[in-house]
């Protein structure tokens, strides 16, 4: 027997402020092996990030260690001097962040970024460590990488930003991988070749991974062992064949059976329409040369009609980079296009941003990233209050306090949070908060902009209810747009599938998914309901 490439033992974590010393992980104890896959799952809260970031050291100051030790090869990386911390960081253990969009810099270019990580680990520099970085990004599925990389994170997608990561985590062959949800931002077809694509670099590399997700149908299908955590303890933990064929534990048992269940609230025939609009174009000029001038386009959108009624669900799907987002910013003129919009049966493709405001409180947004559209510096008192401040919708602030009070209730968190601040709350949690920010207004119409991505299964299946419920009691539209067909399953009345720019399939969302028409389409849902059923992970030698 030879020891565990990792071995978390008995580890404790607690966050100190003057008040209070909080309890996040208890006496958690783990190993993984050379070439293993261990799995870390559990609901927002449970402390598995707070595991992930402990191995490296990268919680903030508050974080104190009462008890534990994490051993890598042999040294306790939790003793071990900052110095030689930094030489195992990036080199020997890597990580993948839930959240690109925060963890990437925004004044440096993709080449940049994952150059520099090839320059201080494995020297790299010029022509060499650019040929690396165009490998590594083909590596990952980015299309066109050659042209992406002078591009900055704003100027990718979701998933295309966290392609980027996974590529910075791979560029110097870690021994340990210890990846925090690294296909949440990822549409399915993507997803499944990245998992794909992680299992083979594991048997080139003998390369381990700490794969934490709430998705518990990539569990059945890359690890080999999994932990299943509930407040900050693991409750079980096993093979991953044992755990879910015959899971012990009432928490586990409740993971598995938790799926976003029924279908979507029928639309009344005479239900009038809120917004329509199309052919819409959204077209980004390519610059090129001295003068900068435009050689050519990205068409993100190119001739998309659309319309949503009262009550109404349309889901959009697509893969990363298929002008999803696009579209739905353009339909609430948050960025330019072409082409008529209809919004409450006034034209708004051409009103000024003042013209806009009053519009605002009847169509809202949850974007995808919650980190990065929640303001650091402000409460999330203040944050869901904002809006009603800013259309005069309460009188004072106990009025304020009452009605977000409310909202918070609605997504599922406790009132008592509403004075803590974003970088409190777990990735869940915040996209809860999102949520609450853009119901308090009672909008019309509402885009939903991968809503549940950052959420575990069994909070998902929740917001799910309550989005139909609201839309039930309020009579709400969304424009629903996720690479999570399920969901999209359980909420849509009618789909628009997207590839490049374009609509290539669309109708009544039973339809579709009965019977697809387009190769396109049967991919996207051949890769979104097989996932479960395959399995990639290998068993680890004796």
């Amino acid at each position: 027997m030879t020891d565990p490439l990792l071995s978390v033992q008995d580890l404790s974590v607690a966050f100190r402020t003057r008040e209070r010393e909080t309890l996040a992980v208890d006496r958690v104890c783990f190993t993984i092996d050379a070439g293993e896959t261990v799995a870390l799952v559990g609901e927002s809260g449970s402390g598995k990030s707070v595991t992930a970031l402990s191995i490296l050291r990268l919680l903030d100051g508050s974080a104190v260690h009462p008890s534990g030790r994490i051993l890598f090869k042999g040294r306790d990386l939790l003793h071990l001097p900052e110095r030689d911390l930094r030489k195992v960081r990036g080199a020997d253990i890597t990580m993948v962040f839930q959240e690109p969009m925060t963890s990437l810099n925004p004044l440096h270019t993709i080449q940049r970024q994952i150059g520099e990580v090839l320059e201080v680990h494995r020297g790299l520099s010029g022509r060499k460590a650019r040929a690396r970085i165009l490998e590594l990004l083909e590596l990952v599925g980015l299309r066109d990488a050659e042209r992406r990389l002078g591009a900055y994170p704003h100027e990718l997608s979701g998933g295309q930003r966290q392609r980027v990561m996974i590529a910075m985590a791979l560029a110097c062959e870690p021994d340990l991988l210890v990846a925090d949800e690294p296909t949440t931002a990822l549409d399915v077809t993507v997803q499944a070749q990245i998992l794909t694509l992680l299992a083979e670099l594991q048997q080139r590399l003998g390369m381990a991974m700490l794969f934490i997700t709430h998705d518990l149908g990539i569990v059945k299908r890359i690890a080999s062992r999994v932990c299943v955590m509930l407040a900050g303890r693991i409750v079980e933990a096993g093979p991953v064949a044992d755990i879910f064929s015959n899971p012990k534990h009432e928490y586990t048992q409740r993971l598995i059976a938790s799926e976003p269940q029924g279908r979507a609230n029928p639309v009344p025939i005479e239900a009038p329409v809120l917004i329509e609009a199309g052919p819409v174009k959204v077209w980004f000029p390519i610059r090129e040369g001295l003068l900068r001038r435009t050689t050519s386009y990205v068409k993100a959108v190119d001739g998309v009609s659309v319309a949503v009624r009262e009550g109404e669900t349309v889901g959009v799907v697509g893969e990363s980079g298929s002008g999803k987002t696009t579209l739905g910013l353009a339909l609430l003129r948050l960025i330019a296009s072409e082409g008529p919009i209809v919004f409450l049966g006034k034209k708004i493709e051409d009103l000024s941003v003042a013209a806009m405001r009053p519009l605002r409180k009847d169509m809202q947004v949850v974007f995808q990233d919650p980190y990065g559209s929640l303001s650091p510096r402000m409460t999330v008192a203040d944050i869901i209050a904002e809006g009603l401040v800013v259309q005069g919708q309460a009188r004072s602030r106990a009025e304020r306090i009452a009605i977000v009070a409310q909202a918070l209730t609605e997504v599922g968190l406790d009132p008592a949070t509403m004075d803590r601040y974003p970088h409190e709350f777990s990735g869940g949690q915040r996209q809860r908060i999102a949520i609450a920010r853009a119901i308090v207004l009672k909008p019309r119409f509402v885009v939903l902009d991968e809503p549940t991505s950052a959420l575990d299964r069994s909070v998902q299946a929740q917001i799910v209810t309550l989005l139909r419920d609201l839309q039930r009691e309020r009579k709400l539209a969304y424009l629903f747009i996720s690479h999570d067909l399920k969901v999209v399953r359980a909420l849509a009345n009618y789909v628009l599938v997207m590839q490049n720019g374009s609509v290539v399939e669309e109708g009544p969302a039973d339809v579709i998914f009965a019977a697809p028409k387009t190769a396109y389409t049967r991919a996207l849902f051949a890769a979104a309901f097989d996932l479960e059923t395959e399995t990639i992970a290998d068993p680890i030698p004796a």
